[in-house]
């Protein structure tokens, strides 16, 4: 026995340490997965016998245009949030400067990281408020009233995915910096013996070196984007007339609100494949662009 085990140990080590994560993804994620799948394909209120309606739910899904509003966020959202990346690099290039009180600054700009997205939607809610929030404060220092953000259907996704955007520029920002830090002194130094200063510096030797960090900031960013829940049920709850709904949120409503757990199971689906295609288009871009050079 212990002969077999010298002679397999190169393998069997690292299969004992993986063990557990694979099991436990195979069941919470993959086995999870085939059973949202599975539930889609059936009429189902959560607690009686499922009834088989094969693909019904996915037929009404795209002739439901609260579906359609739900996905119109979804995008505009991703949009979005696709500003976070490069205002975190912003962000941490400045911050990273060796300049007094700059630490300060770095906690700063640190704080939305720590904060739960509860506590984020609570305040940007009082923020929002028309009479006595912040931003009515900020009108009524030239003399005009705040629009109510959150009441009125064409601008309420965007106000909630601006406070959104507050702890995920913070955490490009967390990326970005540690990038900064692990930047390798000796080709920094040969740009500046070749000349290159300010954006040169920046394009052609500091940016080369993030890419690892840029494609786990985007792709990190894009899949909040398309997941987002949280922060649309603190500030609004889909609202107002489910015109800042997404499609996270809409599954929740119709899974734990209308009883439709099959309806909801194929939101989910749905979103899942789009969140599948863009990730599995963005991978092939980065490899062929890998490939390229």
């Amino acid at each position: 026995m212990s002969d077999m085990w010298k002679r397999n140990r190169s393998w069997l080590w690292p299969t004992i340490f993986i063990l557990p994560a694979v099991i436990l993804f195979g069941v919470v994620i993959v086995w999870s997965s085939l059973q949202s799948l599975w539930i889609s394909l059936h009429q189902w209120d959560g607690l009686g016998p499922k009834v088989w309606v094969g693909i019904d739910n996915y037929r009404e899904l795209f002739r439901d245009p609260q579906f359609f509003t739900a996905l119109k966020n979804n995008v505009i959202w991703l949009v979005m949030f696709m500003l976070a990346p490069p205002l975190g690099l912003a962000i941490a290039l400045l911050v990273n400067q060796k300049i007094a009180g700059m630490r300060f600054a770095k906690s700063l700009f640190f704080t939305p990281l720590v904060l739960a997205s509860v506590a984020v939607g609570v305040v940007f809610t009082w923020v929002y408020t028309p009479r006595f929030g912040l931003l009515a404060l900020a009108y009524s220092a030239f003399g005009a009233e705040a629009p109510a953000l959150l009441s009125d259907p064409d601008l309420v996704t965007f106000a909630i995915v601006g406070a959104a955007l507050w702890p995920q520029i913070a955490f490009c920002m967390i990326l970005y910096l540690a990038g900064l830090n692990n930047l390798s002194e000796e080709l920094i130094g040969a740009g500046r013996v070749d000349g290159a200063k300010g954006w040169d510096m920046l394009r052609h030797v500091v940016l080369p070196q993030l890419k690892e960090v840029t494609f786990i900031a985007i792709a990190i960013t894009a899949i909040g984007a398309l997941r987002s829940f949280d922060m649309i049920s603190v500030m609004t709850q889909g609202g107002p007339f489910g015109s800042s709904s997404v499609l996270a949120y809409e599954m929740y409503e119709q899974s734990i609100f209308s009883y439709r757990f099959g309806y909801g199971a194929a939101i989910a689906a749905v979103l899942f494949v789009i969140m599948l295609v863009f990730i599995g288009w963005y991978l092939s871009r980065i490899m062929r662009a890998e490939d390229l050079r």
